[in-house]
């Protein structure tokens, strides 16, 4: 039997190593904007063309590289960062592993043209599926450019398996501004189709986050700041009332590295439960400092998840930092003992011209005496006579109540036991509606049912394209962040069709001049910035996918919220509107709307 094991060949093996590497677009920006940082850059800008499938070019002005470097960084394995296994654990740069450029070589057509400072003269060379196509001598500026071409142009499978232009431009971007929030002291640019998409100058960690997010976050943060032997944190948390349910902002940083730490997560929402709503989230950024030899950065390529040896003590340091900051912001309820605006209550004065009042006590009154006062012996009297005239009067004037043994009249056979004149729906707890049918009771959910009308109507609006716009009359400005201006155009046309005007004001911020009607009572911004975030979150997807998920959103913003207390006629036009529609038993997300109780479950509950 001949031999069966033998080596790949190095390009299919890169290949293949890049998939854990180079997952999209953004991971190709990561990496080597990563690999910019550690070349001492002082300006780094990123150009994209077709959301990263025919362009990333990121450009420099770091060191560079010599010619025999810059072939040597192609090389799998091949770094500048380490020399041996112990320098693993006194990491000071982003990239260690010489991964990277070659896993992008392997699966893209690279081109770089690099210089080093003090040169007279730079290099450029070109690869292509991990070989090498040219390399001559160039007049470049000091730096590095990397342009990487056709993502993945010799993987088929992989390209095919590409999100849609917004998604992999919205993940772009968001690598590109975990790298930018924990490098303030470097300027960053990023265009898309020669699109400003941020400009980001040299500042400090405050101002690079109001840069990221825009101005109006300023308001939004509160200064954590907290340093012991074990680690130093720096950084911001989000005050109480800005916490949401969705698109909100988590960034931990570890030594300038972003990365994923659910359980320091934990800590930060466990110290805001006790003063936010259940299910909402706050935002925060928060810089770790500690020694590299307590943590390990290789557990995975991406090097976003990191092992700590102090994690439980960390935890409790965050827990305890994120609570102080709170308490200190008066985010903590305490009693206020401000007396400067309080009502100016005079002091009583003997000597003055009103007479004081005149207290009457009744020397007779004792508190453990156990027979009757004689006073209110004769008030009970005067009340008992009092009930008696009102009952004989009443009686006069009611019906006769047959005795238990007495058979019941035609007229009392045909009336039920129990009934509610007033209405033929209840509302138990300030969330379902019951209602009786013709087999049982039917309970709904008046919050689902509600988003399942409002979305029937949104969609059937939009179809026959006459939904109804209410005019604003003074427009409210919508700042966006990039990742939200990116998705906006996107879902434009479905927003015009649901109601909404909106007008491009520059910066990422837009006018919004109308609403779809029937969504007065909600904030504008806020509501164009949830809506947004759900389609963020979710994803667009096709034509018809955008307006769905745009009707769906927009009705759980409109729709009446649980503990709303709903009078008979708003529980009886629910009911009618839901057992109108044609589907009707879930939420277009899937939830369940109503059950029934048949009059045979019932039947059963009392045997």
């Amino acid at each position: 039997m001949s031999d069966v094991i033998h080596l790949l060949p190095d390009h299919i093996a890169n290949q293949i190593a890049a998939g854990e590497v180079i997952q999209s677009a953004a991971s190709v920006v990561k990496e080597l904007t990563e690999n910019a940082i550690d070349a001492d850059a002082h300006r780094i800008a990123v150009h994209i063309k077709d959301a990263g499938r025919t362009l990333i070019q990121v450009v420099d002005d770091g060191k560079g590289m010599s010619e025999t470097d810059a072939r040597m960084a192609f090389e799998r394995h091949a770094t500048s960062k380490i020399t041996d296994a112990r320098d693993l654990f006194h990491l000071h740069t982003m990239g260690f592993r010489g991964e990277a450029l070659a896993s992008i070589a392997a699966v893209a057509q690279v081109e770089l043209r690099t210089r080093l400072r003090g040169a007279e003269l730079g290099t450029k060379m070109a690869v292509a599926g991990s070989a090498l196509d040219h390399i001559e001598p160039d007049a470049c500026a000091e730096g590095s450019v990397f342009s990487v071409k056709n993502l993945f142009y010799n993987v088929p499978a992989r390209r095919r398996f590409l999100k849609s232009n917004e998604t992999e431009l919205r993940n772009i971007i968001r690598e590109f501004e975990r790298v930018a929030l924990v490098n303030p002291h470097i300027a960053f640019v990023l265009k898309h189709h020669e699109t400003e998409i941020l400009n980001l100058p040299v500042s400090g960690l405050r101002q690079r986050i109001i840069h990221v997010f825009g101005k109006k976050f300023n308001q939004k943060l509160l200064t954590l700041e907290v340093a012991n032997a074990i680690v130093n944190i720096e950084g911001y948390i989000g005050h109480t009332d800005t916490v949401k349910r969705k698109g909100y902002l988590n960034f931990f940083f570890v030594n300038g590295r972003y990365m994923r730490h659910p359980y320091f997560h934990k800590a930060v929402v466990q110290a805001y439960e006790p003063l936010v709503p259940a299910g909402e989230i706050p935002d925060y950024f928060i810089y770790l400092t500690l020694d590299p030899s307590t943590i390990d950065v290789n557990i995975h390529p991406t090097k976003t998840e990191i092992k700590f040896e102090n994690e439980r003590h960390i935890w409790q340091i965050i827990a305890s930092a994120v609570r102080e900051t709170l308490g200190k912001a008066h985010a903590v309820p305490s009693i206020d003992f401000d007396m400067e605006k309080t009502l100016d209550i005079p002091v009583y004065n003997p000597a003055g011209a009103v007479s004081p009042p005149q207290l009457h006590v009744d020397h007779r009154y004792n508190p453990f005496r156990t027979e009757p006062h004689p006073a209110a012996e004769q008030n009970w009297e005067k009340l008992y006579r009092g009930f008696e005239h009102e009952r004989d009067a009443t009686s006069a004037h009611s019906p006769e109540i047959p005795a238990a043994d007495e058979p019941a009249t035609d007229e009392n056979a045909d009336r039920p036991l129990f009934q509610h004149v007033a209405a033929s729906c209840f509302q138990y707890r300030n969330r379902y509606i019951i209602t009786p049918l013709k087999s049982g009771l039917v309970l709904v959910d008046q919050r689902r049912a509600h988003i399942r009308i409002l979305y029937e109507q949104y969609m059937a609006n939009m179809h026959l394209r006459k939904s109804v716009s209410q005019k604003i009359l003074f427009p409210e400005i919508a700042e966006l962040t990039p990742s939200e201006a990116a998705i906006l155009p996107v879902v434009e046309e479905e927003l015009q069709q649901l109601g909404f005007e909106l007008s491009p004001m520059g910066n990422n911020c837009y006018a919004i001049n109308g609403l779809p009607a029937g969504v007065q009572d909600c904030h504008p911004a806020a509501l164009l910035k949830e809506i947004i975030g759900d389609i963020m979150e979710r994803g667009a997807g096709g034509n018809d996918r955008k307006a769905e998920m745009l009707a769906l959103s927009l009705a759980k913003t409109a729709a009446i919220k649980n503990g709303k207390t709903l009078t008979v006629e708003e529980m009886e036009s629910i009911v009618a509107a839901l057992f109108s529609l044609g589907a009707n038993s879930v939420t277009p997300d899937g939830k369940t709307v109503m059950s029934i109780l048949t009059d045979d479950e019932l039947a059963k509950r009392f045997r």
